[in-house]
């Protein structure tokens, strides 16, 4: 279901849902017009390199995809710009400090958490790991792997989004 599904009452209010304002991008009450707009999250993540041009994967601990691939990131918290939050969550997941760090793409996504599926709006950069040899598999990573981009095969990898942005490293 999607987050917009859950709302069965009006938040301000409490007054019932109409049915046919079910499955919207946003909640408007009948009764005290109050708006509650759905709108997507944003995560960035990154391809890590390191000198001889390999790329930091991670396998994925947990679902979604727990055992596939990923790259290093996650959900921007409320105050970070993207790139505030990329060097957060890379520094939770891997423990590594990034430079360099350059926007490569934007992709929407869908995230299913705990029965609801969220629409995502991936922001994928790339970034230099200022000591590449500290990284170690942190929160939420089963492991991690240095890999060439073009030697990971499509299939492995846990997201579209991660499909389409490695297309663009590989070039």
């Amino acid at each position: 279901m999607r987050p917009s599904e859950v709302f069965k009452f009006c938040p301000r209010c409490t007054a019932p849902r109409a049915p046919e304002n079910l499955g919207q991008s946003a909640l408007q009450c009948a009764v005290c017009q109050f708006t509650f707009y759905f709108n997507p999250t944003v995560a960035a993540a990154a391809f890590v390199s390191r000198p001889d041009g390999r790329a930091l994967f991670i396998r994925r601990a947990h679902d979604p995809a727990a055992g596939k691939l990923g790259i290093p990131g996650g959900f921007i918290d409320f105050g970070e710009t993207a790139e505030e939050g990329l060097r957060r969550e890379i520094r939770e997941e891997v423990g590594l400090v990034v430079e360099n760090v350059r926007f490569l793409m934007s992709f929407p996504n869908l995230y299913l958490y705990r029965e609801v599926t969220y629409p995502v709006v991936d922001l994928v950069f790339t970034a230099s790991a200022v000591e590449p040899d500290t990284a170690a598999a942190l929160d939420g990573v089963a492991g991690i792997e240095w890999r060439f981009p073009r030697d990971v095969a499509d299939d492995e990898l846990a997201f579209d989004s991660m499909r389409v942005s490695i297309a663009a490293v590989r070039a």
